[in-house]
Formats: structure tokens, C-alpha cells, sequence
């Protein structure tokens, strides 16, 4: 064994052996349990980052200290490989998207090797591969004769830098998702999946997630927004028109003073036209169209309207109130119209304020009353109601109760439930991306392309302008084709899917990724699905983890997998930081892997990464830390050379009744150490407090060497190839070295995971803080076993104690077993 760690050498060495061995190919087998354990996938942008590996380092942790338990486990990795940024780059540099694309992928691939991870590569996915997009495809068509799929046109988010439509879920604070700039809205016929059929039940089996941070379940459970109200009708007798509107809040539908309808709401030119304010009202709508929902929406934003000049009829009191126009109300949300309540709406209190409109209290808090002339905002609290006609006097619960009832007995309205949720907008103006399999023909209307021409294949001849137009338009003998129905002339779908339909249920292919007769075998993805372990940022939320649910509920329905959710326990790790700020290029804050790697090697990097915070937590980077795990490391290994030969000539086994005080505290903190990094492996996902237990055990060992001249060498075995097992899944390279140094037979990471001697963590002798009034004033050295009255018989007798108590009465004492002795005077 060379004295020296050279990480570059080990680690070459044992990458090279695995990859000749396939030490990490994945095949089913039902004798042993199964285990699946993924980190989303990544785009590949050509250069890995400190993210990556943090992300990927938590997975291949959990993926080797699972298979040394027993389990079978699956740990694959693939690409997310449609999207922008290709399309971008062969735009800017003259590339092809494809070429760009696998050459980042090969880039990437190579970096992830480096860093030893335990992938099953000849699972390896592409979402840009014929092969897996010509699935995409043929899912795509699942969900349309299920009548999942559908087109319309509809008022779109339209990033202009990117040139495509964005889903609701891909707004960001009014801010597209990928390149942060200004979303504007714009009409377009759109391919739509129906996600809001499955609304109901997105919502419900939240509860089925055990394992999912609550912050995420609240995150979906936000978006899906399901409330329960009313909806009713105002008329708008200018128009011969009914207006519904929505409402949680009917009991106080005898405070609407107005009527505002959403810029987009198709009455609005019907209502103004002839009228004075026609002009106004149409600048005004023109001007709201070109903000964001976010903005629209915002407390922050000012509320800002038109009257029509027309009137509707309140369905309650006969009388006539007016219709404004106003930024806040948005037409894909409920009806596109709301009811003006401004006493008990905040929104609608700041807006009657700025335009004088009536203020009408409907509602009183119990026991106290409002007045106009001091209210500075709405009151939105259940109450009492007043001046509702045959409802005043009763609670706001029963008078929700109530009115609906009216409604449904009059046959103007009912109780609703309703949802933010929107249908998923599928449809993107790129290149880059799963085309469509829909053929347009002039006689047969919409034709399905038969699923043996499967996969319609993106062309490479391609014109990249810019524009609403997707460039596969400007490529005829892509657009241009035979109807499969008839045989006549027809055109293609020239819109390609959202990447996110890719990333929905490649977690399925991977189960049997060379499957050639449907997208994934099912009784493979039966064995190993839900995903025992998901790992990836709180970012992917909403679009991702939302999208993904659904596909899986609806290849569920579709009989081809039994399982209701994909994945079973989520780990959200947080981010890296570095000077105050998420690591980016454009911050110039990078740190690259393959920097760290190349100077410390990538156990190295791993332990780092794992050892500096929870995973959970957002990670400040540390380049003293980086420096210290490579100093642990030689320390690691420095031990194991000390020990080498005492191993490999030594016995394996020993008798613990012969064991010395020192060895008995070795071996103590040996199977303190397999607890606490088992159950924090295990359990708690706490990387960081396991890797400080093995660093605090290899402290022992250095102070158990200086103690002992001559140690059993069945104890040194024992504690050393447990040690070795224990740094394995965190620093695999070393430890596969140190494992045939210590001429042990075949991979480490074969080896049972070491289990705990509960008898070994018994300590004989504690040490006891002996106080008085609080405050240590000695510590007593007494057997484990006293019980609580001779632990204070012999505290009292310890000369300090009775010197400092001598003059003074013993109110009581007070013992906390295997703690502390409090002895409380005066």
C-alpha cells in the first residue's frame, strides 16, 4: 500500500475497473427486495455545476447504502434534451440543434463519470432520441383518444426573447421560467392537455405523500386552488346577455354596488359600442392585454378601470348597477367576471375608494358594529348580516347555505366548485422539440398519425426565423403529406410538445429503456415503480412534480402501471451558493467540478458538498471546507496504512471478554458510529451529522493508536473494514482502494451494510456534572448502573460537595440519571 492518497490515480483506477465490469447494471430480480432512486434528469447545457453534483451526490449515497442493505436497486440517468437553448444555439453559432445537443450530452456523461456515481448506463434516455420522442408521441396520442387532447384558440403567455407560449406554470412572477423575460399575452390556436379533469384528484392524494416536504404539498395545493361557492347571473338587458359571475363569498351578494368584467371578456364591445366611452374603453383594454397576470393581480398594483356605460340588474334588489372594465379581473379566472363588493373585498374597497363608487355593509363582526366613516379597509371576516333582505340576522355560514339554496329553488345560480388550475397549454412554436402527431386534411378534418408511422421525425433542414410561426412551417416536404384516411393531400401539426411532457414519464422508460413495442414494458415498470427516492430542486414544484402526478394517473387509468403516484419520497436539496448569491455564470460566481476534482479529486468534492449542510438547506460555498474534507481523507487513509498489515496477517474475530478499557471505547464508538450513520442515512437523510460520526470515530482510532502498543487485531479488523463500509457510499474511490489494500475479497460496495451491537454502545462508567444551585462545581466518575438514590448518596459524599454545603441546609437534590446531581441549598 503506498503511504501517500493520490486520488488521481485511485480513482482512474476503480472508474475504469467498474465501467469493465458494468459494477452497477441493474437487472430485475424478485428475490431481493427493489429500490428506486433517481435525481431529475438534466438538461444538458454542456458543463456540469456545483448544483449537479450535490444533487447527484445525495442520490448515489442513498443508491449504495441501499444495495449494501440487500436491495436491488435501480439508479439510472438520462437526458432532458428538447428545449430552447439548443434551438438558441444553432440560431446564434450556426450549429445544428442535434450536434450541440450530443455533444453536450458526451461532455456531460464524462463529467458524471469522473465523479464515480453508480448510474446503470445502459439505461441511459435521450428525450431528443427518435427512439424515446417517437413514445412521447405515442402517449401524445393516448391522452387524445381519451379525449385529453384538444385545440382552441385562446389568449396565450408569449415570451418574446423565446418566441414560443409558455403554460400558466411556466410564468414566473410574470417572467418567463427559462429566460426571465417580460411575458405578454397573445391569441393562437393551441394544443391543451386536460389536466383539470384530474383536479380532484391531484388535490386528494396529496394526502398519499408521506414523504413529500409539506411546502411542496401546500405549493400544488395553492396552485390547484380548488374553492367552493356559487355562481349566478347578472343581466345585461342592453345586450340580451346574462353575466355569471363566481363567488366564495354569496353572503354578501347585497353589498354589490358594480359589476367589473376582465379587458378580454367578449361583452365588453357589445356593451360600449356607440356609447361615449367606446374610445377610451378600447385604448384601455389595448393597454391592460400587453400586462402580465402577475402584474394585473399584484396587491402592489393599482387598481385602475373604465365604466362601460352600460348597467346590469342585481338579481337580489331589481336595481340597476353599473359595469366597469378593470385590470385586476382576469378572463381565464372563474367567469371572467366579478361581483363588486368593496365593504368586504379589498381589491373591490380600493376600487370604489379611487372611483367613488357605493359602499354598502353587509356583514358585522359578532359584537361589534362598523360604521362607513371609519372603516380605512374592507372587512372580509364571516359575521352577522344586515341589510340582505330575508338573510340579515343570520351567520355568514348559514347565509351561504341559504342563498345558494334561493338561487337553485329561483333557477338563476348554484353552488360551484371551482379551480385556479388551467388546462396544460402543450403546444410550442420551436424546433427543438416532440412534433405533434396530428395531420391536418382538408377532407378528413383532424387525422391522428397511425401509431405504426410513429415517430414523425423532427427534419434537419431547417429556417430558423423569428416569429409565431414554428420553424418545421417553413419546411415543405415536412408540412406537406398524405392524409392516412383518404390518401389526399394534407399538412402536418407544426407545433412541437412543451419539453415538460418529455420529463413526465421518462422515470418509467428508464425501467426498460430498450422496450421497442410500447413506451415502457409494464411489468418492469411494475416491479420497480413509484420511485422509492426523488431528488431535485423545489423549483420543479409546480410545472414538474404536478405534470408528472398527472401522466401517471392517467397511464394508471389507461391500465398501464398500478401505481397512483410516481414518486414516493421527495428530497427537495437547496441551493449552492457563493459570495451572497446562487451560483451562475452571469454573476460570475462559478465554481467548476471539474476545478475541484483535478486538485482534490471527487470524493473529495462529494464529501464536501455532503458534509457542509443539510441537504435541504441552501449550501454556502467554503473553500477551507473543500480543503478539509481532502485533509479527512488523508487522514482516512493514513490510519488504514497504520493498520494495513495488522489487518492482513491478524485475526478477524476476538473475544470482547478480554478487551482492555481503551479497546472497550473503540469499539464503543465503532457501533455509536454504524447507529447514528445508518439511521442518518436511513432515516433522516442527515448526510452531514453521519459523515461527522465517521470523522468523530476515525478521531478514535488516532487516540486508541496512541494508547495502545499492541492492539487485538481482531478488534482493529473489525473496525476498520466496518469504517470502510461506513465511508463507502460517501467517498466510494477511497474506499474501494483501502478495501483491497486490506486484502478483502471483491467490491466494497457488495459487502453487507455493518449493523450496530447494541450491547457495545453500554457504557460501564458515566460522568456525572455535580451541581449546587445550579451552578458545576465538580464532575464524579460512577458505575452506568446507579439508580437515582445511590447517584445522590454519592454525590453528597464528595468531599468538595460537602465542604461547599457545610455551612448551609439541603432544601433538595435534585438527579437526572446518567446527567447530572443539582443540589439545591440555602
Amino acid at each position: 500500500m503506498n503511504e501517500k492518497y493520490v486520488p488521481a490515480e485511485v480513482e482512474s483506477k476503480w472508474q475504469r475497473i467498474w465501467e469493465e465490469q458494468k459494477a452497477y447494471e441493474t437487472k430485475l430480480d424478485r428475490q431481493r427486495p427493489e429500490y428506486y432512486v433517481l435525481e431529475m434528469f438534466p438538461y444538458p447545457s454542456g458543463n456540469l455545476h456545483m448544483g449537479h453534483v450535490r444533487n447527484y451526490s445525495i442520490g448515489d449515497v442513498i443508491a449504495r447504502f441501499k444495495s449494501m442493505q440487500g436491495y436491488n436497486v435501480l439508479h439510472p440517468m438520462g437526458w432532458d434534451s428538447f428545449g430552447m437553448p439548443a434551438e438558441n444555439a444553432a440560431i446564434k453559432h450556426g450549429l445544428k440543434s442535434d450536434k450541440w445537443t450530443w455533444d453536450n450530452i458526451a461532455n456531460m456523461r464524462r463529467q458524471q463519470k469522473t465523479l464515480g456515481l453508480s448510474y446503470d448506463w445502459d439505461r441511459e434516455v435521450a428525450t431528443c432520441h427518435p427512439d424515446y420522442y417517437r413514445w412521447t408521441q405515442w402517449l401524445f396520442l393516448l391522452f387524445y383518444e381519451k379525449g385529453l387532447a384538444y385545440k382552441k384558440k385562446a389568449a396565450v403567455n408569449w415570451c418574446e426573447e423565446c418566441n414560443t407560449v409558455l403554460a400558466n406554470e411556466q410564468v414566473v412572477d410574470g417572467h418567463c421560467w427559462r429566460c426571465d423575460s417580460v411575458v405578454v399575452k397573445k391569441e393562437l390556436e393551441q394544443w391543451f392537455f386536460k389536466i383539470t379533469d384530474y383536479a380532484d384528484r391531484l388535490l386528494a392524494d396529496l394526502s398519499e405523500l408521506k414523504g413529500w416536504p409539506d411546502r411542496v404539498k401546500t405549493m400544488q395545493e395553492n396552485w390547484i386552488g380548488k374553492s367552493t361557492g356559487a355562481e349566478f347571473s347578472f343581466d345585461a338587458p342592453e345586450i340580451h346577455e346574462k353575466i355569471p359571475v363566481y363567488t366564495t363569498r354569496v353572503d354578501t351578494v347585497y353589498g354589490v354596488s358594480y359589476i367589473v368584467l376582465a379587458p378580454e371578456h367578449p361583452f365588453v364591445e357589445r356593451l360600449i359600442a356607440g356609447k361615449e366611452q367606446e374610445a377610451a374603453v378600447k385604448d384601455f383594454v389595448a393597454k391592460v392585454r400587453g400586462l402580465s397576470e402577475v402584474s394585473r393581480t399584484s396587491g402592489d398594483t393599482e387598481k385602475e378601470g373604465l365604466f362601460t356605460g352600460a348597467y346590469a340588474i342585481h338579481p337580489f334588489t331589481g336595481k340597476r348597477v353599473p359595469i366597469w372594465v378593470a385590470n385586476y379581473v382576469l378572463f381565464e379566472y372563474g367567469t371572467g367576471a366579478v361581483m363588486g363588493v368593496p365593504a368586504h373585498d379589498e381589491r373591490d374597497f380600493m376600487f370604489a375608494k379611487k372611483y367613488d363608487l357605493p359602499i354598502q355593509i353587509v356583514v358585522q363582526p359578532q359584537g361589534k358594529e362598523l360604521s362607513l366613516d371609519s372603516m380605512t379597509d374592507a372587512y372580509h371576516e364571516d359575521g352577522i348580516l344586515v341589510n340582505s333582505g330575508e338573510f340579515s340576522s343570520m351567520t355568514s355560514e348559514d347565509a351561504r347555505t341559504a342563498i345558494a339554496k334561493w338561487l337553485e329553488e329561483k333557477g338563476i345560480g348554484s353552488g360551484r366548485t371551482n379551480y385556479r388550475l388551467r388546462d396544460w397549454l402543450i403546444s410550442r412554436q420551436r424546433y427543438w422539440g416532440a412534433p405533434i402527431p396530428i395531420i391536418y386534411c382538408p377532407h378528413c378534418g383532424v387525422v391522428p398519425v397511425p401509431k405504426d408511422q410513429l415517430p414523425v421525425r423532427l427534419p434537419e433542414n431547417v429556417d430558423f426565423n423569428q416569429g409565431a410561426v414554428s420553424p418545421l412551417a417553413t419546411v415543405e416536404e415536412f408540412v406537406n403529406c398524405t392524409c392516412p384516411k383518404c390518401g389526399g393531400k394534407a399538412r402536418r401539426e407544426t407545433d412541437t410538445m412543451d419539453t415538460f411532457i418529455c420529463s413526465s414519464w421518462y422515470y418509467f422508460r428508464y425501467t426498460s429503456p430498450h422496450c421497442e413495442v410500447a413506451p415502457f414494458d409494464s411489468s418492469q415498470a411494475n416491479y420497480w415503480a413509484p420511485v422509492d427516492q426523488y431528488i431535485g430542486g423545489i423549483e420543479h414544484a409546480i410545472l414538474h412534480l404536478l405534470y408528472s402526478r398527472f401522466f401517471t394517473k392517467v397511464l394508471a387509468d389507461a391500465g398501464l402501471v398500478n401505481v397512483n403516484e410516481p414518486f414516493k419520497n421527495l428530497l427537495t436539496q437547496g441551493m449552492v451558493i457563493k459570495d451572497g448569491s446562487k451560483m451562475s455564470k452571469s454573476k460570475g460566481n462559478v465554481v467548476s467540478p471539474e476545478e475541484i476534482v483535478n486538485k482534490f479529486g471527487a470524493d473529495t468534492a462529494r464529501l464536501f458538498i455532503l458534509f457542509a449542510a443539510p441537504p435541504e438547506r441552501d449550501l454556502e460555498w467554503n473553500d477551507q471546507a473543500v480543503e478539509g474534507s481532502h485533509r479527512f481523507l488523508n487522514r482516512l487513509w493514513r490510519i488504514v496504512y497504520h493498520y494495513v498489515d495488522t489487518i492482513r496477517g491478524g485475526e478477524t474475530s476476538y473475544d470482547t471478554v478480554s478487551l482492555t478499557k481503551a479497546d472497550k471505547e473503540l469499539r464503543r464508538a465503532l457501533h455509536l458510529s454504524i447507529k447514528k450513520v445508518t439511521d442518518d442515512i436511513g432515516e433522516r437523510r442527515n448526510f452531514n451529522t453521519a459523515i461527522s460520526s465517521i470523522m468523530e470515530l476515525v478521531n478514535a482510532l488516532y487516540l486508541f493508536k496512541d494508547q495502545e502498543d499492541q492492539p487485538k487485531s481482531g478488534l482493529i479488523y473489525e473496525v476498520l473494514t466496518s469504517l470502510v463500509k461506513l465511508i463507502a457510499p460517501f467517498a466510494p474511490h477511497i474506499a474501494e482502494e483501502l478495501w483491497s489494500e486490506m486484502g478483502q475479497e471483491g467490491s466494497v460496495h457488495k459487502q453487507k451494510w455493518p449493523k450496530y451491537d447494541p450491547d457495545a454502545i453500554e457504557q460501564d462508567e458515566l460522568e456525572i456534572v455535580l451541581q449546587i444551585n445550579g451552578k458545576v462545581r465538580d464532575k464524579l466518575i460512577v458505575p452506568a448502573s446507579l439508580d437515582k438514590v445511590a447517584l445522590e448518596a454519592a454525590a453528597l459524599k464528595q468531599d468538595k460537595v460537602k465542604n461547599l454545603i457545610a455551612d448551609k441546609k439541603v432544601v433538595k437534590v435534585i438527579c437526572v440519571p446518567h446527567k447530572l446531581v443539582n443540589i439545591v441549598v440555602k
